[in-house]
């Protein structure tokens, strides 16, 4: 049995894959990477894919970043391992923390470390329960999210996830979470219905959804700036305007998903700033290291902690943490991204490079198997239908973004196909001439998938 097979068979045998068809894969075994050089990687045969997702939406600096590899280096001399218990702390900790603040929203002023961002947005429930608790309103608990939304998939953050597939046979979503309308106009809005009239509309259902549970029982909110992993859906205008406005009527917390969105994504720093929101708390991950090494971050806002603190005074400790809380490797590699977004203007050269990626993807929207196209920065999608005057999508049975997926991936290019539609997520470091290589390869797929659907309505 040569290497390779051997690989494939124990991966098979052995591995259980996130986010996997588990029963086509026991047929199909794993496409297996082998190394990574800027955008791109390669695979155990040597082929070289255009990677269109950055990994999972997080590695925004590429593949090959010598520095967070020498960053990690350095630090695994000089101290591999400590926590932040019992008030130890370690120098990359404090230092990532210093310049995290630095560039996050004025609103937010302290830290808490985690390894993912599931665990960030678990950390932001508990935190939003305890602080409610520690200023006498032990009802107000419930937190509202919103239909495709997506938090992670602990038990808490699964909960605020709004995709079947995450509830279904899980026992998902827990008490005490809810919630409302998706912001896609191009989903949820009725036949005749201006933008103006359904971003009201949603506004007007998440009042009435907080003054039928009760304002006194609600204590947060939470929202991706983009939804990721629901479509990549970006908010008609006005909605996080009037949003936020709805939130402060009632005083309820708003904890601001910055997971995807977060360090250049939108084309800004942070999401928060291209929609003008103000979290009172805000959770990190991936491009928080390039995705090198584990880290996330759950930021809140100064009169938050200050209850928080005089709380576990009074209990005698804060009891919440996780043994890699700013592990000293990672945070390490995450202060160095920082630095390098910073050093190399990532920011601007997404502000430079966007308008041509839109300009890309938007010339799509004539292809007969694309409904629309949607983006900001550099993160986009393309819905596919089979009847854009309609939208109906095609049945699930047609598995149609698997089949552009896997075609795209014939010619070079990895994307993702979630929900009728095809992601696109590039590393932040991608130039124009591999737009144009990343294009060709979504657009060779969406060929590829229209003739093997003409074809099978041929032989129907």
């Amino acid at each position: 049995m040569s290497s390779e097979t051997l690989s494939s068979a124990t991966d098979v045998k052995n591995l259980v894959h996130p986010y996997t068809n588990l029963g086509d894969h026991l047929n199909k075994g794993p496409m297996i990477i082998e190394r990574g050089e800027g955008v791109y990687i390669y695979d155990n045969h040597g082929k070289r894919y255009l990677e269109g997702m950055s990994g999972l939406w997080c590695t925004s600096l590429g593949f090959s970043e010598e520095r967070l590899v020498n960053a990690a280096i350095e630090q695994f001399k000089k101290l591999p391992y400590y926590h932040l218990f019992n008030s130890r702390s370690n120098t990359p900790a404090i230092e990532l923390s210093e310049k995290l603040l630095e560039i996050a929203p004025k609103s937010l002023s302290k830290v808490l470390y985690a390894n993912s961002g599931s665990e960030a947005n678990d950390a932001a429930v508990k935190l939003v329960w305890f602080y409610h608790n520690a200023i006498g309103q032990p009802a107000k608990k419930k937190i509202i999210s919103r239909l495709r939304g997506y938090h992670g998939v602990t038990v808490a953050s699964g909960s605020l996830t709004g995709l079947p597939a995450n509830h279904q046979f899980f026992d998902l979503p827990i008490d005490r979470i809810l919630h409302t309308d998706c912001p896609s106009y191009y989903h949820g809005a009725n036949p005749g219905e201006s933008e103006e009239a359904f971003t009201q509309r949603l506004i007007n259902n998440l009042e009435q959804l907080i003054l039928k549970e009760g304002p006194d029982t609600v204590g947060a909110f939470i929202a991706e700036p983009v939804m990721g992993a629901g479509g990549v859906i970006v908010p008609p205008k006005g909605y996080f305007e009037g949003v936020q406005k709805i939130l402060k009527k009632y005083n309820i917390l708003f904890i601001v998903d910055e997971v995807i969105c977060g360090f250049g994504r939108t084309g800004n720093m942070f999401g928060s700033d291209t929609f003008n929101l103000k979290p009172d708390i805000m959770s990190v991950a991936k491009a928080l290291s390039s995705s090198y090494l584990p880290i996330s971050a759950t930021l809140i806002s100064q009169p938050i902690y200050e209850k928080i603190a005089e709380q576990s005074d009074e209990v005698g400790v804060f009891a919440h943490g996780v043994t890699y809380s700013g592990h000293p490797i990672c945070a390490a590699v995450a202060l160095e991204t920082l630095k390098i977004y910073q050093d190399k203007n990532i920011v601007s050269h997404v502000q430079e490079v966007a308008p041509y990626f839109l300009s890309k993807l938007h010339s799509l929207s004539a292809h007969p198997l694309v409904g629309e196209t949607r983006g900001i920065g550099l993160i986009a999608a393309l819905e596919l239908t089979q009847d854009k005057a309609s939208k109906k999508p095609f049945d699930p049975s047609v598995k149609i973004e698997k089949l552009v997926q896997e075609n795209a991936a014939k010619h070079g290019v990895l994307v993702r196909g979630i929900r009728n539609a095809i992601a696109l997520c590039p590393p932040l470091i991608i130039t124009k001439e591999q737009i144009d290589e990343l294009f060709n390869g979504v657009e060779s797929g969406l060929n590829a998938a229209l003739e093997t659907v003409e074809a099978s309505k041929a032989s129907a």
